[in-house]
C-alpha cells in the first residue's frame, strides 16, 4: 500500500468510525516497532517517521558504527558507515533505513493484528464516550427481538438491553417498533458499551415533557416533582417562573396536544398534571386532584396531613387500590390520612365524648 492508499484509507476510517488520524497513525507506528522486534529480536533502536499530510513512512534503525560487528542488529561497521557518508567514525550513530518488505510473514500478521486491535480499542471508547453522554436522557431504539424476558432495542451502533424489570407490565411490542427509553446506565465491556435501558422509571415521563413543552425545556416551566405507577398512572407536580405563563396549560397544550402525545408514546398512561405550591395544605390538595377536597391540616415538620372530604368523593380521593392517595403521598413527600366528612365528624364526636366524660370524672371528684 503506497502513502496515497494510506491516506485515503485512514479518511475512510476517521469518517466512518469517528477515529482520529492521529490515533491511527500512532497504532500504524506501534506496529512497525512491533514487526521490528518480531523480526530482528529487538526494537529498542528503532525510530518511526510518519508525516501526517501525506501518511508517507520510513522506518530506521539506528546503529553505533564500530570498527568489527558483534551485533548486526545494533551495529554498523565502519566500512558500510562510510560507504553512506565519509564523514562517520567509530561511536557515531547511523540511521539505517529498513524496508517493511523485508518483514517476514508472521511479523507483517502480528503487525496487522496491533493494527486491528487499536481500531477496535478506539473504536469501543468512541461509542462508549458517545453513548455514555446519553445518561440520563432518552433515547429512540428499534425493537429487535426478545431473549429470556429480556428485550434486545437498536440504538444505532450498538445494542440496549430492556430487562424484564424495567418493563411497564403488559406492554407488548413487535420486532422493528420504534420506542422511546431512558438510559439508566452505560459500562464499558471488553465488548463494547453495554446500555441498560427503562421503560418505567419516572425520569422518562420528565425527559418527554421537556422534549414536547418549549417551556419545560427553557426552564419557563419547572417539573418540581414526579411520582409514578408506570403502566397506570403518574402525577406530575409543574411550577411556573414566570407569572404570565400558566404551567399546567403549557404541559397540556391546545385541546391536550402536547400531553397526549406523551400519553400515547406511554401507550395510554394518564397522566394528572398539578399546580405546585410551597404551602403544603394547597399542594396536597392539588395532588389528590381529581378529588375534591373540603380540608387539610398539614404538619411541615412531622411530613403528615389530615385530609376531609365529601362522602361521595373518598374514594376518588383514595383510588383504585389506594393509588391516588399513594401517588399523591409520594409527588406531595406526606403521609396522607384521608377521611370523609362523616367519618371526620364521627371521630370528633368521640373525641368530645372523651373530653366531656373525663370533665364528668374531675366534678364527681
Amino acid at each position: 500500500m503506497n502513502s496515497n492508499e494510506l491516506l485515503e484509507a485512514l479518511n475512510i476510517l476517521e469518517k466512518e468510525k469517528d477515529i482520529s488520524k492521529e490515533t491511527l497513525l500512532e497504532a500504524i507506528e506501534n506496529s512497525l516497532i512491533t514487526a521490528c522486534k518480531n523480526h530482528f529480536g529487538k526494537s529498542d533502536n528503532i525510530k518511526v517517521v510518519i508525516d501526517k499530510h501525506t501518511c508517507e513512512f520510513h522506518v530506521y534503525a539506528e546503529k553505533t558504527v564500530v570498527e568489527t560487528v558483534a551485533d548486526p542488529v545494533l551495529e554498523i561497521s565502519l566500512i558500510d558507515a562510510k560507504l553512506k557518508d565519509t564523514k562517520y567514525e567509530p561511536g557515531d550513530i547511523v540511521n539505517v533505513e529498513i524496508k517493511s518488505k523485508e518483514f517476514g510473514r508472521i511479523a507483517t500478521q502480528n503487525a496487522k493484528n496491533v493494527i486491528l486491535q487499536k481500531i477496535r480499542e478506539e473504536e469501543r471508547k468512541v461509542l462508549f464516550d458517545q453513548y455514555y453522554g446519553k445518561e440520563k436522557d432518552v433515547v429512540t431504539g428499534i425493537v429487535q427481538r426478545y431473549v429470556k424476558g429480556n428485550i434486545s432495542i437498536n440504538l444505532g451502533k450498538v445494542d440496549a438491553i430492556l430487562t424484564e424489570k424495567e418493563q411497564v407490565k403488559g406492554e407488548v411490542f413487535k420486532p422493528t417498533e420504534r420506542i422511546k427509553l431512558y438510559v439508566l446506565e452505560v459500562k464499558d465491556t471488553p465488548r463494547g458499551p453495554k446500555v441498560l435501558v427503562s421503560r418505567t422509571h419516572p425520569e422518562l415521563v420528565k425527559r418527554l415533557f421537556e422534549a414536547e413543552v418549549t417551556e419545560v425545556k427553557d426552564g419557563t416551566v419547572e417539573i418540581k416533582s414526579i411520582s409514578r405507577e408506570a403502566g397506570s398512572r403518574t402525577k406530575i407536580g409543574v411550577w411556573s417562573n414566570n407569572p404570565d405563563v400558566d404551567p399546567v396549560g403549557a404541559c397540556v397544550g391546545m385541546n391536550g396536544a402536547r400531553v397526549n402525545a406523551i400519553v400515547n408514546e406511554l401507550r395510554g398512561e394518564k397522566i394528572d398534571i398539578i399546580n405546585w405550591s410551597e404551602n403544603p395544605a394547597i399542594l396536597i390538595e392539588n395532588a389528590l386532584s381529581p378529588a375534591k377536597v373540603v380540608s387539610v391540616i398539614a404538619d411541615a415538620e412531622a411530613k403528615t396531613a389530615k385530609v376531609v372530604v365529601p362522602d361521595y368523593q373518598l374514594s376518588l380521593a383514595i383510588g383504585k387500590e389506594g393509588q391516588n392517595a399513594r401517588l399523591a403521598a409520594r409527588l406531595t413527600g406526606f403521609k396522607i390520612d384521608i377521611k370523609s366528612e362523616t367519618q371526620a365528624a364521627e371521630l370528633e364526636d368521640f373525641y368530645n365524648e372523651e373530653i366531656s366524660f373525663e370533665d364528668e370524672e374531675e366534678v364527681i371528684e
